[in-house]
């Protein structure tokens, strides 16, 4: 679904994160229906863990929440089970949890549950071809590679080879929602943007605005938001009208 999301669509995609379990235990159908209405392509759904390690506060504070409200993983799918199939849908953790809850299980979940890429920003890449590309590859799953401004010309084309829908482009070294704009990443962009990558790239870490989304969207296939959106639904008691208006800050509705 995904490599089908971009190759069929034109405009600049926008990709939203936020914390499964947050702000509630079951807090995700009333999201994702508004994500759904506003017309986002593609949603990146958090799982929970104690101990992140490229996320800034405000992702760790939903997720201290999230943990608090007693979410697990088991629970992700069945809420997944629960909501809007036309969209597509990224999980991102951290590969212990992963690990524990079973490569091959988690993948075999995902495909039943609509999620066609996986996000797992400490699982290193060597690892991943030796030990799991096959599992990954049974079950349709594209695993989504992260890369830096310090990522290295080489390893952004051996990432390129290894990659299967896109490459999430990191715009700073900083963890996220730092909030320093997506402006001072130009240089970085301009030059991933020359590089002429066979994947297309999405660019994360400090969007925040339409501005920022706009801005970003020149360089690559879209941008991907998650602190502001987190932000924005804090303490939110219709969750579904505060997401649409929170997308519909960012772009007009398809």
């Amino acid at each position: 679904m995904l490599q089908e999301l971009f190759k069929n669509t034109k405009e600049p995609l926008l990709n939203i994160y936020f914390t499964a379990g947050y702000p509630q235990l079951n807090s995700m159908p009333e999201i994702l229906e508004g994500l759904v209405n506003s017309g986002v392509d593609m949603v990146e759904i958090g799982m929970p863990y104690s101990d992140p390690l490229s996320d800034g506060p405000t992702i760790q504070n939903s997720s201290s929440i999230a943990i608090k409200n007693g979410i697990t993983t088991d629970m992700i799918f069945d809420q997944l089970s629960k909501c809007p199939s036309n969209i597509s849908k990224i999980m991102m953790g951290y590969y212990n949890a992963v690990y524990l809850y079973g490569v091959e299980k988690f993948c075999e979940k995902c495909k039943d549950n609509g999620v066609s890429g996986v996000i797992l920003p400490d699982l290193p890449i060597d690892i991943y071809l030796k030990e799991y590309k096959g599992i990954f590859e049974k079950y349709g799953i594209s695993n989504i590679f992260l890369i830096t401004p310090e990522t290295t010309e080489s390893r952004i084309r051996y990432i390129d080879e290894c990659s299967t829908s896109f490459i999430y482009a990191v715009s700073s070294s900083s963890t996220t929602g730092k909030g320093t704009g997506i402006q001072s990443a130009e240089g970085y962009l301009r030059r991933l943007k020359g590089m002429n990558l066979t994947n297309p790239l999405m660019v994360g870490f400090n969007i925040s605005t339409k501005e920022d989304f706009d801005f970003a969207s020149t360089y690559t296939a879209g941008g991907i938001i998650g602190s502001a959106f987190i932000k924005h639904i804090a303490g939110s008691k219709n969750l579904t009208q505060d997401t649409e208006t929170f997308i519909n800050s960012i772009r007009e509705k398809k």
